[in-house]
């Protein structure tokens, strides 16, 4: 007979005439046992949670000198408002000063290092650590693809593209290291073969040519490259896995709007969405932020020391758009 078959056998025997007694309640254990729960454990409190998501990937693509009223509702960038309108935008984002080369600075050192336009290699260069020294001392990657860069590592500038809107290539500890600045400051068509690979690194800084940018073309140009590159850039990470989170910002703006802790006369309002599976959809966020508070933010993301302004108690951390 299987066990199957002995188990039904038993459950349609006669249930017997006399029930079998109950055993007897047990003793009362004494108050000195051994089993006796303390009173004195400390509480068990859930760990609070983080305040930015720990992102695998964080991409950001900059464009040039335009205020947010001239990008927020504007016909000629229907796709950039379709994405704010979808994702995450900040109302009140500003740029820390004028013109192009100490916002990019800023974004990636928490300073400005006293340049101007009219900085160039190589009487700027500047010896000071940055974004890229901590991301690789925490075990991650990095590059930047400059859209037009004739070559990696090149120090120079052309027709279309410019050096003051490469922030990498001033800092010494990158450009004097030949076979790091080979790596890591490459022409934006590296993108696509990084992204045939499945290798896009950890963080990575997109600087358009000067006409992509805005700085030199329409925006309905503009708009077009912008969908074509984060299109291609959102499904490659997707398919790397994680959560990642893109960031399209604009350098500078046209007026001197200043907030939250930044000089009286700064570098404009300007539009920044974040776009990311993290973030709540169609919010806007009114909390005043600047450059600096995405560097904060990166740090804080990663677990990184915080550079610079990016660790003044003024400069905003971006906390609220995340779910």
């Amino acid at each position: 007979m299987t066990i199957l078959a002995s188990f039904l056998a038993g459950a349609c025997s006669p249930v017997p005439s006399t029930p079998t007694p109950l055993p007897a309640s047990p003793m009362p254990l004494p108050l000195n046992t051994a089993t006796t729960i303390p009173t004195d454990l400390p509480l068990v409190t859930p760990a609070p949670p983080a305040l930015v998501p720990d992102f695998s990937h964080i991409a950001m693509i900059i464009f040039e000198n335009r205020e947010f009223e001239a990008v927020i509702g504007s016909p000629k960038l229907p796709y950039f408002n379709l994405y704010a309108s979808t994702f995450a935008l900040l109302t009140q984002y500003h740029a820390v000063a004028h013109s192009s080369l100490p916002n990019y600075l800023a974004l990636i050192a928490g300073d400005t290092f006293n340049a101007s336009d009219d900085c160039a290699l190589p009487n700027c260069s500047i010896n000071a650590a940055s974004l890229p020294d901590l991301i690789e001392a925490s075990g991650r990657t990095w590059k930047t693809y400059q859209d037009d860069m004739p070559a990696p590592c090149y120090t120079g500038s052309t027709v279309r593209y410019r050096q003051v809107h490469n922030p990498f290539i001033f800092f010494e500890p990158i450009r004097l290291d030949e076979a790091r600045c080979l790596e890591h400051i490459v022409p934006l068509t590296q993108m696509d073969e990084d992204i045939e690979a499945g290798r896009l690194p950890n963080y990575f800084f997109i600087t358009p040519d000067v006409c992509y940018s805005a700085k030199e073309c329409e925006l309905e140009l503009v708009d077009g490259w912008m969908k074509a590159q984060l299109e291609k850039i959102y499904v490659a990470l997707e398919a790397q896995g994680g959560p990642f989170l893109i960031i399209l910002i604009w350098d500078e703006g046209t007026s001197h709007a200043s907030c939250c802790g930044l000089p009286e006369r700064a570098g404009g309002r300007v539009a920044t969405i974040l776009i990311s599976p993290q973030v709540k959809s169609a919010f806007q966020d009114s909390t005043p932020y600047s450059h600096y508070s995405i560097l904060k933010t990166i740090a804080e993301a990663w677990g990184l020391p915080k550079l610079g302004h990016a660790a003044d108690e003024a400069t905003n951390l971006i906390t609220a758009p995340w779910k």
